[in-house]
């Protein structure tokens, strides 16, 4: 059995599978990480995703408003365990859905080119490339992407 929850950045379930993710993130960005964990804190984010599969968290994303109509998507993970069965796809569209019940018209984000499941994910969901968004705009191993609502 399947479960979506929405929550926000204190729950647990989010938090422990965020420290998943840091942990991968560390490995792929190596020297880089540092830089993106700057912009990757989940404190005060109050919209969370956490999906779970028979009671256990398995995969997680968020999203937080980048500017007035447009949100940006955060903190997406899938427990290794439990990849290429649709979860991602799952997580990101319940976000999608929640953003545009709250009102936005955008959504972006951004992803790395050491992630190219990632990329392959937000564009067979629709996402499109564009420039790079501050504080990406300088850096050549992010991928920004927009997709409208």
């Amino acid at each position: 059995m399947t479960t979506i929850k929405r929550t926000n950045s204190d729950d647990i379930d989010f938090i422990n599978l965020v420290a998943l993710l840091d942990q991968d993130l560390a490995i792929r960005d190596g020297e880089d990480h540092s830089f993106y964990n700057q912009f990757n804190k989940i404190d005060k984010i109050k919209h969370t995703i956490v999906y779970y599969e028979n009671r256990i968290p398995v995969a997680c994303g968020a999203f937080r408003e980048k500017e007035s109509g447009t949100t940006e998507i955060k903190r997406m993970y899938v427990h290794p365990d439990y990849r290429n069965k649709g979860i991602a796809a799952a997580v990101l569209t319940a976000l999608e859905i929640w953003a545009k019940e709250i009102g936005y018209t955008y959504t972006i984000l951004e992803t790395g080119k050491k992630q190219p499941e990632a990329i392959r994910l937000y564009q067979k969901s629709n996402y499109t490339i564009i420039p790079n968004y501050p504080p990406y705009e300088e850096v050549d191993n992010s991928v920004c992407m927009k997709k409208t609502l």
